[in-house]
């Protein structure tokens, strides 16, 4: 029965994250790829925050965390500030769902990191889905076959992945200890630090966005206090644009 319910939980954990990457598609076009991994963290953190509350007689049986596991617990918050921020770059320049596919790119990341990093032990059989996983995420990363660049998106995706990958194994040295706890740190971490990383870029993008406003209004007012003569011309000069050659200005 233990064994049914861990199933069960998986493939309910993979369909939320299908779900996922397309509703943060359709987000992405008024939300920054920095704010909505922020919204993201934020909102897992808090609602296993809220969760724990409610069940503190099932996180007692856990051990909490403990001085020695910070190194895996700083690594494990600074991947998920970049990884997310990747992930939600890569879905805004390339399909739901070729970005859903390459996102099984992070299980063979897990795994060599896990034997070159961590000398865990790999079986012919996983060395065969590492390849197979490979091959499909190259695959689906190229623009055309008459083309052989690599597409934008599909790369900060696979790039995500790598992150995740270092991410799972850092997650891995501490799975024995307190799993809402570990939850709760990772997303109100994580999820500040991708809030601190979006709130410059949109002071800044405010503020461009005003400076080119205030450029426009002194241009219009310029013109409007230039007199009409010479049938316009003067007006004209001042809204100039470069036109094709052979035309006349």
């Amino acid at each position: 029965m233990k064994n049914i319910n861990a199933v069960l939980s998986a493939l309910l954990a993979a369909v939320f994250y299908a779900v996922n990457v397309p509703l943060s598609k359709l987000l992405l076009r008024d939300v920054g790829p920095a704010m909505m991994a922020a919204l993201l963290y934020l909102g897992a953190g808090l609602g296993i925050a809220a969760l724990s509350l409610l069940r503190r007689e099932g996180c007692g049986r856990s051990q909490p965390l403990t001085k020695g596991d910070l190194p895996f617990v700083a690594g494990m918050i600074v991947l998920d500030i970049a990884a997310p921020i990747l992930l939600m770059m890569g879905i805004r320049g390339s399909s739901s769902s070729s970005a859903s596919l390459l996102g099984n790119f992070e299980i063979a990341a897990t795994a060599v990191i896990a034997l070159f990093v961590f000398h865990e032990a790999v079986s012919s059989r996983l060395w065969a889905a590492i390849g197979l996983i490979t091959l499909s995420s190259a695959l689906l990363s190229f623009q055309g076959a008459d083309n052989l660049r690599f597409s934008g998106g599909s790369l900060f995706v696979l790039l995500a992945a790598a992150c995740w990958g270092f991410e799972n194994n850092c997650t891995r040295m501490i799975s024995s200890k307190s799993t809402y706890e570990i939850v709760v740190l990772k997303g109100v971490f994580s999820g500040s630090g991708s809030l601190a990383t979006a709130t410059p870029r949109r002071s800044w993008s405010v503020r461009r966005a005003r400076s080119t406003s205030d450029r426009r209004r002194a241009g219009a007012a310029a013109a409007r206090a230039i007199p009409a003569r010479d049938g316009g011309r003067a007006r004209q000069f001042v809204h100039w644009r470069p036109r094709a050659a052979g035309r006349s200005l």
